[in-house]
């Protein structure tokens, strides 16, 4: 039962699909931008870097990952366009801000976006102030999740004890190096997502819900 968590005392939290619900798609806005960005930066028809986009993101981890190894992209100027999206889909949860702000001990962000990027959402979400710390891919010298020295660059700036951490993610593949240096894992998928993997110790479809039951 997700009560059992309740001894540890760090939280963290992926963005993307994890601290808003799916449902608002800021997702195919950044992937337009970084269709476009890529169509630019290698001179490719837009087939082509939609093509690269996503065979990036597959092998690397995301799309900056593959942008980097094979062209020696710049991250800065990337990561600030792609992300330079509309936040109009996002409301306020107060209700995931209460449930957030019960749980014992720090709370953190971990994102293969930036930071800057992170704050905007959180603030569109009504969840500014909340975190003791945010982390985004340049915090993890532009490494991204899931590769293991993304997790121990960040967790090292963060001083974190592993065995005293929790991580919430949607993405299953981002939870299994935290698995394996000791963090609890919790797969925040829709309920129709099967949990398909033994580093996945909780599956949850209503994050606000399963953090109550953390503290009940």
């Amino acid at each position: 039962m997700p009560r059992a968590l309740n001894t540890r005392s760090v939280w963290i939290f992926d963005l993307d699909n994890t601290l808003y619900p799916p449902q608002a798609r800021l997702f195919d806005q950044i992937e337009v931008r970084m269709i476009d960005y890529v169509m630019t930066a290698l001179d490719v028809p837009r087939a082509e870097a939609d093509r690269l986009r996503k065979h990036y993101w597959d092998l690397y981890g995301t799309t900056l990952a593959g942008l980097m190894a094979e062209h020696d992209l710049d991250p800065v100027p990337y990561l600030v366009d792609v992300h330079d999206i509309d936040l109009a889909p996002l409301s306020p949860d107060p209700d995931l801000r209460a449930a957030i702000a019960a749980l014992p001990g720090r709370k953190m962000v971990y994102t293969n976006g930036s930071a800057p990027y992170a704050e905007r959402v959180l603030a569109a979400r009504g969840l500014s102030g909340l975190f003791d710390s945010i982390y985004g891919i340049e915090h993890a010298a532009y490494h991204p999740k899931p590769a293991r020295v993304a997790f121990e660059t960040v967790f090292a700036r963060a001083r974190l004890a592993p065995e005293q951490a929790v991580m919430f993610e949607d993405d299953p593949r981002n939870l299994a190096v935290p698995h394996d240096l000791g963090l609890g894992t919790v797969h925040v998928a829709p309920d129709h997502e099967a949990m398909d993997a033994g580093h996945l110790h909780y599956r949850t479809d209503d994050l606000t819900g399963f953090l109550r039951q953390i503290c009940d």
